[in-house]
């Protein structure tokens, strides 16, 4: 797997795997390390809102908006300013909250910012920025990624969704 070496913190890169709805509607956005293939290893499913979930989407398919939203605001605020975002970061979960830091660079030198983990990948889908989880919150929170594809695809997906409508969102709150 992609392993970041430059912090103390072990980390995976991942990317967006997709935005799904549990049994209840809440959405879930699920990151998958970049290098795995689906069907195999872990994905990470964190419960966000329907405003955070529309945003990743609208920035995953290239979608135009008639006024920007609250993301595309920041990015142009941060271009204006002469930062750029480096990087985000999933740290850690506690208690089912997730935690999560945008790194950015910018005339004062390499700055961090505390974030909600949706507001962080929705940032990075925008502007192209890496996203990177600590290996133990993937380890902790993680669950089998068993959307495969091939033969067994319609089997794996009903499997997962099985998952998402049985598992309490309360134990991912982000």
């Amino acid at each position: 797997m992609a392993r970041d070496t430059e912090r103390r913190l072990l980390m995976v890169q991942v990317r967006v795997a997709g935005v799904a709805l549990d049994q209840s509607g809440q959405h879930v956005i699920l990151l998958k390390p970049i290098d795995e293939l689906p069907g195999e290893g872990r994905i990470l499913p964190i419960w966000i809102g329907a405003q955070e979930a529309t945003s990743i989407l609208i920035a995953l398919e290239g979608a135009a908006t008639p006024r920007p939203l609250a993301h595309d605001l920041m990015r142009a605020m941060l271009e204006t300013l002469g930062a750029d975002v480096d990087r985000v970061e999933v740290t850690r979960i506690d208690d089912g909250t997730f935690y999560a830091e945008i790194g950015l660079r910018a005339g004062a030198g390499d700055l961090r910012v505390d974030a909600r983990p949706s507001d962080a990948v929705a940032l990075a889908s925008r502007t192209g920025a890496p996203i990177w989880v600590a290996d133990e919150v993937l380890e902790e929170a993680g669950v089998p990624d068993i959307t495969g594809d091939g033969d067994e695809s319609e089997e794996n997906v009903e499997e997962f969704k099985r998952f998402l409508d049985d598992v309490d969102p309360d134990d991912f709150r982000e």
